[in-house]
């Protein structure tokens, strides 16, 4: 081996100045919206760790540290090949240029954009420099829309990230405190650059950092804690064969699920305690299962009834065995949409990854099939629920917002039978003091529109499937490719043909933008007829969704199942010839009306008897 150097480095100076490429061998960028979601969960819990408001900027120079991880580099000639760390440094550049985006202070912007790219003739270099990703990154920083038809793989998954990015940036680190948050991302967040003088060298360290050199995980250590206290070896060779199959099936569903699954099954039956919301407090029963489940588990033996090979045995036999198969299914649910199981796709499709040990926490071995299912189906529809109506009334739904409550949820619920399960849960929700009335402006927004998309797909397949159509809302909630959906404003953005009712273009714009204004048509039919005047687009309306179409007095005459919804829903539908703003707000009305059906606390009820 030649010479190899491993410097610490914050990520001012990792990415100030350095370019960074990878080979054409190396794989797509594939990091997905969970591990975006626990990268800004961490960076944003160790930040609150210390700051607090009205703090100087000086102050965050004595703020915690944050270590990222590594990235080991071949240096040929003068420029960094990125062997391993691609997929954080991909990340993190997303983050840095939407934080640039958000700072008002230019010279803090100019900082930041060092980290991002270079300059040179008045044309922008990105130090990550990939030359298939620059068009899309140079979008990304100057918030030009980008059509990612026909992009290749990493570049349709940067979009998708930086979309998640802004879904799921937190509102603590908004406003006041972003500031501070950029320089404490930039000088506080370390990472160490292996840096190595040749292609073999490069990737000899990292398959010793990854595979000789490995060290084992913390599925693996609870394994060989539990399976060493099975004095019976009959016994210890079965429940060692059970481990090993359940862990394989986790296994199969993605990176890290066997840790996630372990997880969600020990907080869902075992968390009596949070850390505390404040500066200092040390981290209980939720947390410790989330950073080190093995000791948690070693530590708390006599709660779990861990006395005995026998007792140690039926961990893995029973308890181990029917959780994981439960998180597994419930997983797999979450993935691919399934009948009887709807509410778990829709609640991961916000990223809401909480929702797992929520489910998990009901439920009881001695539950019968039956029992589990309605029990599940129970529990997602109140996070559903709960998620939409925070969505409505612009509250977020992020891990870190969210989590406390859902502790509390979890440990409420716990081991409940369903009836006792479904008062708990009505109950909760009829006490929350905000609906979908308590908003009757909900609007479209630059922040909100992908969770604006998956509540007009829901309001858009509830019309449908009640008018005895196939649920189509997997076709709705696409957005991207040729058949993708766009949201379609019913006026154009024309503000001049409607100075009758709007003095001023801001006052148009606002109710234009208003949920009742808007559609969810094919993104061909907006670039064909989006820019049309009402009264010409009404009529194409009617060979798309019902929604849409309910515009029109033809769907009334025309589809019989459709009139009967209408009749027996007794939803103030009606057709509209013109579309002014008394019309808007009859639509408005009519989309509140709709959210409240669909988004009902008597839906409780209902999925436990179906």
């Amino acid at each position: 081996m030649k010479e190899i150097r491993a410097l610490a480095k914050n990520v001012h100076m990792l990415l100030g100045g350095a370019k960074f490429t990878i080979d054409y061998y190396q794989r797509e960028y594939r990091w997905e919206k969970k591990h975006v979601a626990e990268l800004i969960n961490d960076l944003a819990e160790q930040f609150l760790d210390s700051h607090e408001p009205g703090n100087d900027r000086s102050a965050v120079e004595n703020y915690g540290h944050y270590f990222l991880g590594s990235v080991i580099v071949s240096d040929k000639e003068g420029r960094k090949y990125l062997i391993d760390g691609q997929q954080r440094l991909t990340t993190l550049t997303l983050l840095l240029i939407y934080i640039y985006r958000q700072l008002q202070d230019e010279d803090q912007k100019a900082q930041l954009a060092e980290l991002i790219f270079s300059q040179r003739y008045g044309k922008r270099s990105f130090n990550l420099d990939i030359e298939e990703r620059a068009q899309c990154m140079e979008a990304l920083f100057t918030g030009v829309p980008f059509d990612e038809n026909g992009q290749p793989e990493s570049v349709v998954n940067i979009l998708h990230r930086y979309q998640d990015i802004e879904e799921l940036f937190p509102d603590e680190l908004r406003g006041e405190g972003l500031p501070y948050f950029a320089d404490w991302l930039i000088e506080n967040v370390y990472m160490v650059e292996i840096t190595a003088y040749s292609d073999t060298d490069a990737y000899a360290i990292f398959e010793t950092m990854n595979d000789r050199g490995l060290s084992l995980t913390p599925t693996d250590m609870l394994k060989g804690y539990l399976l060493n206290n099975i004095t019976d070896t009959k016994r210890r060779s079965a429940a060692s064969s059970i481990w090993q199959k359940r862990i394989a099936a986790l296994r199969a569903l993605g990176k890290d699920e066997d840790a996630d699954g372990i997880k969600a099954w020990l907080r869902s039956q075992y968390a009596k305690t949070i850390r505390e919301r404040k500066r200092d407090a040390q981290p209980q029963d939720f947390d410790l299962i989330g950073t080190e489940f093995h000791r948690w588990v070693r530590d708390h033996e006599e709660d779990l009834g861990l006395a005995g090979s026998a007792a140690f045995a039926r961990f893995i036999e029973e308890d181990f065995a029917f959780y994981t198969y439960c998180y597994e299914r419930i997983r797999k649910a979450a993935d691919e949409f399934t009948r009887g199981l709807e509410s778990i796709y829709y609640n991961a499709q916000h990223g809401f990854t909480l929702q797992y040990p929520v489910l998990l926490a009901p439920l009881c071995r001695a539950d019968s099939e039956n029992v589990i299912l309605r029990k599940l189906r129970v529990v997602a529809s109140y996070l559903d629920i709960l998620i939409t109506r925070r969505i409505w009334n612009r509250r977020a739904i992020d891990y870190r917002t969210m989590q406390y409550a859902m502790f509390l949820v979890m440990r409420e619920i716990r081991g409940q039978d369903l009836p006792k399960l479904i008062e708990l849960l009505t109950k909760r929700l009829n006490e929350d003091k905000e609906s979908f009335v308590t908003n009757d402006r909900f609007s479209f927004h630059g922040a909100n529109g992908r969770l604006m998309h998956r509540i007009l797909a829901r309001i858009t397949d509830y019309v449908e499937t009640q008018s005895g159509r196939p649920s189509r809302y997997k076709e709705y909630i696409q957005r991207s490719g040729r058949n993708g959906y766009q949201i379609e404003h019913i006026w154009a953005n024309h503000p001049e043909r409607h100075t009758d009712e709007f003095a001023h273009p801001t006052d148009f714009a606002e109710y234009r933008n208003r949920i009742g204004g808007l559609l969810l048509l094919p993104r061909s039919f907006n670039a064909s007829y989006g820019d049309l005047e009402y009264e010409e687009k009404r009529k194409h309306y009617l060979k798309h969704n019902l929604l849409a179409a309910s515009l029109n007095e033809n769907a009334y005459e025309h589809d019989p199942g459709f009139a009967h919804f209408v009749r027996k829903s007794e939803l103030p539908f009606r057709p509209h010839p013109e579309f002014k703003k008394a019309d808007l707000d009859a639509r408005q009305e009519l989309y509140i009306r709709l959210a409240e059906k669909i988004w009902s606390p008597e839906r409780l009820v209902q999925e436990a008897e179906s």
